[in-house]
């Protein structure tokens, strides 16, 4: 299973950024798609996710009302659109893929680094 994240940058406070995340194969095989983030020092922390027998996204406190998650199943990919960024949100973002044997977020992507400053 290889995950591929791309769409990271430097954006000010305020913008927007889409993050992708392509699936070397069928999304369906997983039981869920997440994204998580992580700063230098701190544990990675959940972002939100989405399922994937009903397509379902559930989020973050933090992130909720700003970031949407969406996918596309026909390009296996998933999204994270991030509107609103604050310099809080600056951190590397990871796409993970849950198994269906152990229902953790098994695989993961390389991660892609997101900073938001003026």
């Amino acid at each position: 299973v290889q995950l591929v994240e791309s769409g990271g940058g430097l954006v000010q406070p305020g913008g927007s950024l889409r993050l992708s995340c392509a699936a070397s194969g069928s999304i369906f095989s997983f039981n869920a798609m997440g994204w998580y983030r992580q700063t230098p020092g701190r544990n990675r922390e959940f972002v939100g996710g989405i399922t994937s027998t009903d397509g379902d996204a559930y989020y973050a406190h933090y992130v909720e009302g700003r970031f949407t998650i969406s996918r596309d199943t026909a390009k296996n990919t998933v999204y994270l659109q991030m509107n609103n960024l604050k310099p809080e949100d600056t951190a590397v973002y990871y796409c993970a893929a849950a198994s269906p044997e152990s229902g953790a977020y098994d695989f993961w992507g390389q991660g892609t680094q997101v900073t938001v400053s003026s």
